[in-house]
């Protein structure tokens, strides 16, 4: 989705992937061989990069930062898009900030950041399950911004610099066997925090409660629930 909002003209158009992470987004833009294109990726992870650096093009350009504090000029950049990584960052309104400092007046800022954690019904079985076994193992760990989390926290970061702040809701259906759906979880952040003790107690209550939910063939019905978040800059 974010890939197409990229416009495929000729003329000159730079687009920073922020928080580009091993350059996925970027190399499906840097296929399109488009004249003019100028791609850029910023990611904290030093190893995320030399995984990103690996697979692309040489021409795209990759640097080592913190949104908070982009090493770019101000108004250089045409599109800034980001995948579910902006609900993670810490002084989220200094991050707007930079964006709409490195964006050029009428640049175009898209994000997908994450609404809801699992579809269906076993999103509520499994933070069941989750909530009395979590509460007692893992220490408090609190980042991110809770106005990335609904579109009127999106706006109020937004408002005073951007314009035409659009919302689109996104369900990425999924229908995986209760294995494979655990191996899914097992990689989220507050599960892979666990010793492995408690994994495997969680691990055991989740397949037992989630099993019900499986249909004749064993699998079940989910996905992930995401949100676009696009706006021009002032």
């Amino acid at each position: 989705m974010l890939a197409g909002l990229i416009p495929a003209i000729a003329a000159p158009l730079s687009v920073l992937d922020l928080a580009c992470g091993d350059g996925h987004l970027l190399g499906l833009l840097a296929t399109r061989q488009q004249t003019g294109l100028q791609l850029l990726g910023v990611d904290m992870s030093e190893a995320e990069l030399t995984v990103a650096r690996a697979a692309l093009p040489p021409s795209i350009r990759l640097l080592q930062g913190r949104a908070q504090a982009l090493d770019m000029p101000s108004a250089s950049v045409d599109y800034l898009v980001s995948h579910m990584a902006l609900m993670l960052m810490d002084d989220i309104g200094q991050v707007m900030r930079e964006i709409r400092r490195v964006l050029r007046p009428g640049g175009q800022f898209a994000a997908i950041v994450g609404r809801t954690f699992l579809l269906g019904d076993v999103n509520e079985v499994f933070m069941r399950v989750f909530k009395p076994i979590a509460s007692d193992a893992l220490p408090p760990l609190r980042f991110g911004d809770r106005r990335t989390g609904s579109e009127a926290g999106w706006r109020e970061l937004l408002e005073t610099s951007f314009v035409e702040v659009k919302f689109e809701d996104i369900d990425v259906p999924w229908s995986p066997t209760l294995a494979e759906l655990w191996t899914a979880l097992a990689d989220t952040y507050n599960i892979d925090r666990l010793d492995d003790d408690t994994r495997r107690r969680l691990r055991g209550a989740f397949m037992d409660a989630a099993a019900p939910l499986q249909a004749g063939d064993g699998l079940i019905a989910t996905g992930w629930g995401l949100r676009a978040v696009r706006a021009r800059a002032a």
